[in-house]
């Protein structure tokens, strides 16, 4: 029986953590890695049992990107699979109301840098590094790469970055902005998984609505990212007593002492 090209491991705390398994190819994205990621990363945002998710690859590279041997060479083949629905992981991240934190733990090349990219926080082992070659391959970047990088280190960077197909390493992803921290490759999933465990401190239903709201706004202009926000907070606040946010203040504080 052939090793599946997509590990999911749910702990009971509501952490699932989906493993990109074809070490053998750097976890290039074949349409069978394609189509089962884009179905477990809908079927874990469908999982009430499910508040967390933790994206990482298996060996020495998170992903390689397409794999273009097995997808074959013509440019309209490459289109269907990264602007359609079908087999498309980061529609599906997109989608994702829940949390997903990127676990880098090697190579994130192209669609594999596009795929790091989707996620909501990302965590760097030392050993990883980007690349964006979409221009040195010769193909148009299709899951928002172009915009996306840009506005997270600024558009000369990202020329630099994308124009060049220049390796950006970890530390320098961090100094840069689309990394949040770099961390020995041995303390990767423990980092990501404590992360995961603050975030399992939020109130039922909040990491869901403050992850809307942040990426609602940040889609928006500042003034209407503003509205947008005072809006929600009316209609969302209004259906809060004081005497809960005051029980739930002191679960924080009992928290913070045992702590």
């Amino acid at each position: 029986m052939p090793e599946p090209v997509v590990l999911c491991e749910i702990s009971p705390d509501g952490v699932a953590v989906l493993t990109l398994n074809r070490p053998h190819a750097m976890n290039a994205l074949s349409r069978g890695l394609l189509d089962e990621l884009a179905r477990a990363i809908d079927a874990l945002a469908s999982d009430d049992a499910v508040r967390v998710l933790i994206l990482t690859g298996a060996g020495r590279a998170f992903c390689a990107g397409l794999d273009l041997k097995e997808l074959g060479s013509g440019a309209s083949e490459i289109g269907k699979v990264t602007v359609t629905s079908r087999g498309d992981p980061v529609g599906a991240m997109t989608r994702c109301r829940k949390p997903i934190i990127g676990a880098i733990n090697g190579a994130a090349v192209t669609g594999g840098f596009e795929l790091a990219l989707a996620c909501d926080v990302l965590l760097a082992s030392s050993e990883a590094r980007f690349a964006d070659t979409h221009a040195r391959v010769g193909l148009a970047s299709g899951w928002g790469l172009s915009q996306k990088l840009s506005r997270a280190v600024g558009i000369y960077r990202a020329r630099e970055i994308s124009l060049g197909s220049r390796w950006v390493s970890a530390e320098q992803a961090a100094a840069w902005g689309f990394v949040n921290r770099v961390v020995p490759p041995a303390e990767l999933m423990p980092a990501a998984r404590a992360l995961a465990s603050d975030m399992l401190l939020a109130q039922p239903g909040m990491l869901e609505r403050y992850k809307s709201v942040i990426d609602d706004g940040f889609a928006l202009t500042f003034g209407d990212g503003m509205a947008l926000e005072a809006q929600r907070a009316r209609e969302f606040n209004a259906r809060v007593s004081a005497s809960e946010i005051e029980q739930r203040r002191e679960g924080v504080r009992a928290r913070n002492r045992q702590t």
